[in-house]
């Protein structure tokens, strides 16, 4: 399927991505998540049962299965 953004020629294709999302103070990163992803600009499409299932996910976050080191961004001097 063609990329839908207007300027874009790309297509998209299958992947399985890692998804990062903020729900309140917690960060939720769920990894292997299917997606249609541009191959040109990285535009990212789930389908409906996708995002009703990241939003369980997210809901119902109970002790991570791996836990990963989170930086903020500061400029450099």
């Amino acid at each position: 399927m063609k990329c839908s953004f207007r300027d874009c020629s790309g297509e998209y294709e299958d992947r399985r991505i890692v998804h990062t999302e903020r729900h309140g103070e917690r960060i939720v990163v769920i990894n292997d998540v299917p997606a249609e992803v541009c191959a040109l600009c990285g535009d990212v499409l789930f389908t409906a049962d996708t995002v009703r299932r990241i939003e369980a996910i997210v809901r119902e976050a109970g002790a991570p299965d791996r836990m990963a080191p989170v930086y903020e961004y500061a400029p450099s001097s």
